[in-house]
């Protein structure tokens, strides 16, 4: 799961980032809300991390012009402030939940794993299509037709949980690219169909009747045929 963390506090923020890809937390970090609100905007992420007092543009702002655009991701705002008003604004400007400094780092990761949830529309933390289902919590790639199970790579899980997410669409290689190693990687585009190798395979030895389908010079798709 990829998330964006827009924090000006330079500690707050390191000590943010390592506590997240300690959890497999794939994070990109900002801290200026110009910037901030542009990486939103980019809708890449499944989750953002909103400090409310940043340079440039405040985490109101950002949530506020994020959702004038048409962009859903779950946001946690972030705040020094513990006052009902501050809270209620923080809501109304779109975020989803709001969780004061200083804080534990275990209810931080209890509501970004709600958020998470939320965000795939499961409250077991599954993502299902076709004959096919994901566990998010254990990378697990389970097949009702075939009766068999195994475990994705990292990478393998970001693009079955990507595809799934966004089932019947058509996600170009570009897509995938950014979604999957981020803006700032400089990973090439032959990494996706060395993936999307690795992947189709796994979904061939759990016997799924859901295969990945590459449509001529726009990008992949999941297919489910019960034939």
């Amino acid at each position: 799961m990829r998330l964006l963390l827009v924090e000006d506090e330079k500690r707050m923020a390191q000590a943010l980032c390592e506590i997240l890809r300690l959890e497999k937390y794939e994070v990109d970090h900002y801290v200026n809300g110009l910037d901030g609100l542009a990486a939103v905007e980019s809708d890449i992420y499944d989750i953002v991390i909103l400090d409310v007092m940043l340079p440039g543009m405040n985490g109101h702002e950002i949530a506020r012009k994020a959702r004038q655009k048409g962009i859903r991701t779950p946001i946690l705002m972030l705040t020094a402030k513990a006052e009902l008003d501050d809270k209620v604004l923080g809501l109304d400007s779109g975020a989803d939940d709001y969780l004061t400094k200083p804080f534990q780092t275990c209810e931080l990761l209890a509501r970004l794993r709600a958020l998470g949830r939320r965000n795939i529309n499961s409250a077991d933390g599954t993502l299902a299509y076709g004959d096919i289902s994901l566990d998010t919590n254990t990378n697990m790639l389970s097949c009702t037709t075939g009766g068999q199970s195994i475990r994705l790579s990292e990478k393998e899980y970001r693009i079955l949980e990507y595809l799934i997410a966004n089932g019947g669409q058509i996600l170009s290689r570009e897509q995938l690219a950014v979604k999957i190693w981020g803006f700032n990687n400089e990973a090439e585009y032959n990494n996706v169909e060395v993936y999307m190798s690795f992947t189709r395979k796994k979904l061939s030895f759990v016997k799924a009747k859901t295969e990945i389908k590459a449509v001529r010079g726009i990008g992949y798709e999941l297919r489910y045929s019960n034939v």
